[in-house]
């Protein structure tokens, strides 16, 4: 009995953690759920890619989400890129992981159309410093 209990708990925290990382407040970008798909994108509009490595339970994360990415500030930048939230406790994502070098997260991998790492950023910051980092990216893309 003790075991079932304890497989419902789980099985319970980790359907609440599914629902809590797809929840973006109002005013977030369009964000992708596997880099695959951004990549898809980015090909067919040219536009580079934010790809946000996260979790559920990392408060610096959550802070970025629910502050910084529907922010003033980063909602000019939201047309400019196409964006991906990876999740770093889903497997299909530990591929992308490993390939960009991701250890601490937040990790935030820009990335050309092409798939190439442009620049990163590990950590998080204010959405003031947000759009100036994402200003800067699209300053190396222009190049």
């Amino acid at each position: 009995m003790k075991t079932l209990t304890k497989f419902l708990a789980v099985a319970a925290l980790a359907i609440t953690s599914l629902s809590l990382a797809a929840d973006f407040p109002k005013g977030s970008p369009k964000f992708e759920h596997s880099l695959r798909s951004a990549l898809n994108d980015a090909k067919k509009n040219g536009k580079p890619i934010v790809a946000v490595f996260s979790a559920v339970w990392c408060g610096p994360c959550q802070v970025m989400k629910k502050d910084v990415y529907p922010s003033a500030e980063v909602t000019a930048y939201h047309d400019k890129f196409n964006w991906a939230y990876l999740d770093t406790d889903d497997s299909s994502n530990e591929k992308d992981a490993k390939k960009f070098g991701v250890s601490g997260i937040p990790h935030i991998q820009f990335i050309d159309a092409e798939g190439k790492a442009i620049d990163k950023q590990v950590g998080s910051n204010s959405a003031a410093d947000f759009a100036k980092t994402l200003e800067g990216v699209l300053k190396k893309v222009a190049k």
